[in-house]
């Protein structure tokens, strides 16, 4: 399901991903992505969120919840959540994916799409590494309320720091500062 055609074809459509900034910085944007994927999907195995229960809806940002629809639960290499934000990917690629959530699990070229976008445009994580913010700063971004904030990083998020510095080591960069939340 995830190819590395279909990613390449993905970022292509952001220009900025991983190429802004300093070689380090880059490398950085890329360690960090793939730190963040390789947590979501368990080393890509999963398309879907495991705990499929969460429906994910939140009406007060004025974006509905159609009847019938399935749950908004993660979806795709950065596990799109949440109505709010199907919606909004929707948007970007003209595409009704409120009305049609798994539409990011059933189009690998969608699922990385949907995950650059959501990097790109809806968490401020490029901007949180090509500004150096850290890594730190993509944790409180992408997952922030379940893994930050409790005085110390659960294990999830030290799962994540480790998968960044590992990719970090692997491309040849240092991973920089504030790495935890």
């Amino acid at each position: 399901f995830y190819t590395y055609s279909d990613f390449i074809a993905a970022a292509n459509g952001f220009p900025p991903f991983g190429s802004t900034g300093s070689l380090d910085v880059q490398r950085r944007e890329l360690a960090a992505y793939f730190a963040h994927v390789k947590h979501e999907t368990g080393t890509l195995q999963f398309i879907r969120e495991i705990n499929q229960n969460n429906v994910y809806c939140d009406t007060t940002g004025g974006v509905s919840c159609p009847a019938g629809t399935m749950a908004y639960y993660g979806r795709g290499p950065l596990q799109l959540t949440w109505n709010y934000n199907y919606d909004a990917a929707g948007r970007a690629f003209n595409m009704n994916l409120l009305q049609n959530p798994d539409q990011v699990a059933q189009n690998g070229l969608l699922a990385w799409r949907s995950s650059v976008w959501f990097w790109m445009q809806n968490s401020n994580c490029h901007t949180a590494i090509t500004q150096n913010q850290g890594f730190g700063a993509t944790i409180r971004a992408i997952n922030g309320a379940l893994e930050c904030g409790r005085g110390s990083e659960t294990e999830p998020a030290q799962s994540r720091i480790t998968y960044y510095r590992d990719f970090c080591s692997q491309l040849g960069v240092s991973p920089g500062e504030n790495l935890g939340c």
